[in-house]
């Protein structure tokens, strides 16, 4: 069937759902539309049999829904209504919600039913729960709205014929009033409710050191005690807070800018306020805590259970700047030190990694110093794992991972993702050639024609193609709330094995063959210096992306594909593009 996706922005949605519709054989077309008439355009274009929006923010014009079904996936339960529903959710402290595929009539959000799907909801954040647990009800809901259309023997249910789920109703949007933060009277719980309800977007709105912010994510401090709404240390970027009975760290800060100013860029709270924290104490982060000791709150932590060494990590939006690399890369090494003989890296719920921080960059002094920092700090934790002989490394991606980010976990010996993970092996829309040692990994895994294929045409995979083309090993099939537990498990039944104490010796000779034909550093030289010639160009299409992307502004075209992608392996390794495949190809 032909089906156009229609959506405000290419979300983490949008990118799933797109994904598993074409691996069940449907044709696919995605169209970001923010306007009414870019909607009208987008179907005049496809001339579709269906529609869906995952993430729509505008009005279906009545030419449009008078004429095609257009299912509108809204996260709320029957009978909610509004823009906010997942915010108000979160607010309210619910602990279960739903999502609706509902048709497009006149009134928004009142159409009749095709699908709902009921979900938990942990406390984490907005964007974490909308990417794990929303995610995997919304795909289940839209695939059985499809499955129901494509039949023609199936019609939709009216809302009022419908049970409403409790707490459900018409609600308008959630506007900063609401989301204020009292923190002369809001204990910890309260104020991490009201962080989660506005993470990753719009943040709530506050004041600190005499400057208005918004603030991003949350997490709950233990130990530290202050007066209320005074700030107590930093760490690992972020700056902790004290509420009325404890206090929160907040990784995230972003500027408020005036009207028709830029919008300002969320970066690391700490790395905000550069410049006006004196006297506040910089609590460290020890890369290992000792077994038995309860860890401080950290964005990188270490466990170990029996042979199996985890090393998580979770930086907002998986965005990873120069000194994320840097501390990422000093607890690898020392986790490298320990006795284990399998070493997963990663294994939390949601982000992976997405690459470079271009939050950072676009706010440097100098983007471009900035830009040639944070991509040879990436190579040197990516190097690093690949270099690694002396045990087996899994890459567990929980949730997404992009760019620089998937070429981290190529690094890895096993590749394990979710199976509602969704990964985009390429550059391309941001305009960079790429590095991380993808020239060598990417064909090695996948061959050489379909790596410049995910390369060139820069869609999203989702983890069932991913699996069958060789681009991980594993799909886990669990919630996000598992995964973690899930990867311990199987990591655990891996290291007692005879296939894994193989696998190290093929690994080690592999790595002497590898420095032979096709020398790592001379792969780090080819892919830099391509990256150097994007970064220290002013016209280069990378610049004017990246500041699109990250203030939220309407991109400019992308351009077709960075100069050499297509071949890369012809040019880079002095092989043509069909002996490339010849390079040890990991299923």
């Amino acid at each position: 069937m032909r089906i156009l996706l229609i959506a405000g922005a290419c979300n983490s949605l949008t990118q799933r759902v797109h994904a598993e519709l074409r691996e069940r054989g449907h044709t696919v077309a995605a169209e970001v539309t923010p306007t009414g008439p870019d909607v009208v355009a987008a179907v005049d274009r496809h001339d579709p049999e269906l529609i869906v929006a995952p993430m729509l923010k505008t009005v279906v014009p009545r030419e449009v829904w008078t004429a095609r079904t257009c299912l509108i996936v809204h996260p709320g339960p029957v009978g909610d209504r509004g823009p906010s529903s997942l915010d108000w959710a979160i607010h309210e402290g619910v602990t279960e919600w739903g999502v609706t595929v509902l048709q497009a009539e006149e009134e928004m959000d009142a159409g009749p039913v095709w699908a709902t799907a009921a979900f938990p909801v942990p406390p984490v954040g907005k964007s974490d729960l909308y990417r794990g647990e929303l995610s995997d009800a919304a795909l289940d809901a839209v695939l059985t709205a499809v499955e129901r259309f494509a039949s023609g023997t199936r019609s939709p249910t009216a809302q009022d014929a419908l049970p409403a789920a409790p707490g459900a109703r018409t609600r308008p949007p959630m506007r900063q009033g609401t989301r204020r933060i009292a923190w002369d009277d809001d204990t910890t719980a309260t104020v991490l409710r009201t962080l989660r309800a506005a993470d990753s977007q719009p943040g709530v709105l506050d004041e600190l050191l005499g400057t208005q912010w918004f603030l991003h994510g949350g997490r709950p401090e233990h130990g530290l005690r202050g007066r209320p709404g005074e700030l107590l240390a930093t760490r690992a970027g972020a700056v902790c807070r004290a509420t009325v009975d404890g206090a929160v760290w907040i990784p995230e800060l972003r500027a408020r800018t005036g009207p028709g100013a830029p919008r300002a860029c969320k970066l690391p709270a700490a790395h905000a306020l550069a410049g006006r924290l004196s006297g506040l104490p910089e609590l460290s982060a020890p890369p290992l805590c000792p077994p038995g000791e309860k860890a401080p709150w950290s964005d990188i932590t270490y466990r170990e259970d029996g042979p199996v060494g985890t090393l998580s990590f979770s930086f907002p939006g998986g965005a990873m700047a120069t000194g994320h690399c840097r501390r990422l890369l000093a607890a690898y090494r020392a986790a490298c030190e320990r006795p284990t003989s399998v070493l997963v890296l990663g294994g939390a719920r949601d982000f992976f990694s997405n690459g470079i921080h271009l939050g950072v960059i676009e706010a440097a002094p100098d983007p471009a110093a900035e830009s040639w920092s944070n991509i040879n700090a990436m190579n040197d934790l990516v190097e690093a794992v690949l270099t690694t002989t002396d045990r087996l490394v899994v890459a567990a991606i929980g949730g997404n991972a992009a760019a620089g980010g998937v070429m981290l976990a190529l690094a890895a010996d096993e590749v394990w993702c979710r199976s509602g993970s969704v990964l985009n092996p390429h550059y391309r829309l941001m305009g960079l050639y790429g590095s991380e040692y993808w020239t060598y990994s990417l064909p090695r895994r996948v061959g050489a024609a379909t790596a410049r294929r995910l390369t060139r045409e820069a869609l999203p995979v989702g983890a069932g193609r991913a699996r069958d083309i060789g681009l991980v090993d594993r799909v886990i099939a669990c919630p996000p709330a598992r995964f973690p537990a899930e990867v311990t498990r199987l990591a655990q039944h891996w290291a007692g094995s005879s296939g894994a104490r193989s696998r190290l010796v093929a690994k080690k000779a592999e790595s002497e063959r590898r420095e032979a034909v096709t020398p790592l550093a001379a792969v780090r030289e080819r892919e830099l210096a391509r990256m150097h010639r994007i970064f220290f160009d002013a016209g280069a299409p990378y610049h004017a992306l990246r500041r699109a992307f990250v203030r939220k502004q309407p991109p400019p075209a992308p351009p077709a594909a960075p100069a050499g992608v297509a071949d890369a392996w012809a040019k880079d390794t002095g092989r043509d593009t069909g002996t490339a495949a010849s390079l040890p190809r990991r299923r």
